[in-house]
């Protein structure tokens, strides 16, 4: 091969693959090294340069130069040294020529394998240094060719490969296809394309409206968060830095024709524009959209959950297909979400109530009770009024403290409780060691306390025998009249007979 057609050879290898012509040489250097070393099949230390003056690979043998040779494979004399170099002296080093004419066949296929691995190694690299610098970028690329899941697109100067997971969901695509990708990674231990190309990246949507909305090319209007499942849906939160320029007005553009432009490259996947709010809970409720919110809730700042409260009829609107819906706004806050109907929470509400209801009033709310007994109660164990309540006269007078006087104002505490629905405030206290008595018990006699209206339904066992007494005195029915004091008989809703007219 003359010179000229050699170098020609490598300048036009090295414009193709885009590398640099001396790694070219390094690598035919390199492969008749290796179909040299093959051939003689010895252990010389070989070297090899490219002459471009000749256009040929030359190969030495490099020999130290000493007085008496042990081994000739990496020694020689004096006397044979001068004769390739005349200048060498003991102790130097000298290159012995290696004739590679003599070669053949399998040693040029050798180095042809050499060649062509070099070469793979440098374009790779070449690739590698390119495009990782180029990741996030939109590229225009051509389906090249479908390799079972993935599709080998061409990017030009290199190929790409789009696995399944960076494919949308709803695309088919056919060889000579047009697409815009955005190039997400450039995997450099790939045995084949490194350049790994994605549609189903939410960042292809931002490159795609930096292109169609100059207010966003610009930096007027920000893209703050996107939340995107490839061919169905996507939610795009934006935010205005100029307040004389309506974010949402600018994205959507005159009539929708620049999001529509972007709806149509995505092979027609929806897409919601959303104000950005500082606040979460107005972000949420644009991001639940569109969806009518009637109320949002922080439940837990630190683990970032809120809950939303929706009518009835937006309920399945609010949480979309599959929940499709609250899950990409979910992904848009960065927030856990739950939703809940009017009629839900209301439930829920009631069976709290009712779990409070449950779990009985607390016996501080028994009003005629000392500090000291409420305290020898909660050492016991009692906390609520329904367990007071529920505990016999021999249980209470186990506890240490509390005697028969005790119990028995514990009795007519509740009772009161429990028949007017909570206790009447006393205007007594309690002393360590006495009992707090109710002044109506002990300074009113029996005669002078105005009797109550027979309630036999209601009547405790201690007030039930003295109206059925008072009945049978007066000779009147339970429930129609009780006698007062002076033996005056007074009908229950009426009045006194001298006020009666006739």
């Amino acid at each position: 091969m003359s010179t000229s057609l050699l170098y020609q050879t490598i300048d036009q290898l090295s414009r193709e693959k885009g590398i640099d012509p001396q790694i070219i040489i390094s690598a035919v250097e390199d492969a008749i090294l290796v179909a040299t070393r093959k051939y003689y099949k010895s252990a010389e230390d070989l070297e090899s340069r490219f002459n471009r003056e000749t256009g040929t690979v030359e190969v030495f043998a490099v020999k130290k130069v000493v007085e008496e040779v042990t081994d000739p494979d990496h020694e020689l004399t004096l006397e044979e040294a001068r004769r390739y170099d005349p200048a060498a002296t003991l102790d130097s080093q000298v290159r012995v020529p290696k004739a590679t004419d003599v070669l053949g066949r399998i040693a040029a296929q050798t180095a042809k394998q050499v060649i062509f691995q070099k070469v793979r190694e440098a374009e790779r690299d070449t690739v590698y240094a390119e495009y990782s610098q180029r990741v996030g970028e939109l590229v225009n690329c051509t389906v090249k060719r479908i390799e079972g899941p993935d599709v080998i697109v061409d990017l030009g100067r290199t190929e790409g490969r789009m696995p399944r997971r960076e494919q949308s969901r709803l695309e088919s695509y056919q060889v000579g296809d047009r697409l815009r990708a955005v190039i997400t990674m450039v995997d450099r231990a790939a045995r084949g394309p490194q350049v790994i190309v994605s549609r189903a990246d939410a960042s292809l949507v931002q490159k795609l409206f930096e292109m169609e909305v100059p207010e966003i090319y610009d930096g007027t209007v920000v893209i703050r968060a996107i939340a995107r499942e490839a061919g169905e849906r996507t939610k795009v939160a934006v935010f205005s830095k100029d307040p004389d320029v309506d974010c949402v007005g600018a994205c959507v553009g005159m009539k929708g024709m620049r999001v529509q432009s972007i709806i149509r490259e995505l092979r027609g996947e929806k897409i919601d524009i959303i104000e950005y709010h500082e606040d979460p809970v107005s972000f949420a409720a644009a991001a639940l959209s569109p969806a009518k919110i009637n109320h949002v809730s922080i439940v837990d700042p630190e683990a970032k959950h809120l809950e939303v409260i929706v009518d009835d009829s937006q309920l399945s609107l609010a949480i979309g297909k599959r929940g499709q819906n609250v899950r990409l706004a979910a992904k848009l806050l960065g927030w856990h979400i739950d939703i809940k109907s009017e009629e839900e929470k209301r439930q829920e509400i009631e069976s709290q109530m009712a779990a409070m209801a449950r779990r009985g009033a607390s016996i501080d709310r028994l009003q005629g009770l000392g500090e000291k007994t409420v305290q020898k109660l909660r050492e016991r164990g009692i906390e609520t009024v329904e367990q007071l309540a529920s505990m016999t006269p021999a249980q209470l007078t186990e506890i240490p403290g509390i005697g028969e006087k005790t119990v028995e104002r514990i009795r007519r505490v509740v009772t009161d409780y429990f028949e007017q629905g909570e206790a009447t405030p006393q205007e007594s206290a309690a002393v360590e060691g006495e009992e707090v008595v109710n002044p109506t018990d002990s300074a009113i006699s029996e005669a002078e306390a105005p009797p109550e209206p027979a309630q036999a339904a209601e009547a405790t066992p201690l007030q039930q025998p003295k109206e059925q007494e008072l009945a049978q005195s007066s000779d009147v029915k339970p429930g129609e009249a009780l006698p007062l004091a002076s033996g005056e008989i007074v009908a229950e809703g009426g009045t006194a007979p001298e006020d009666k007219k006739e």
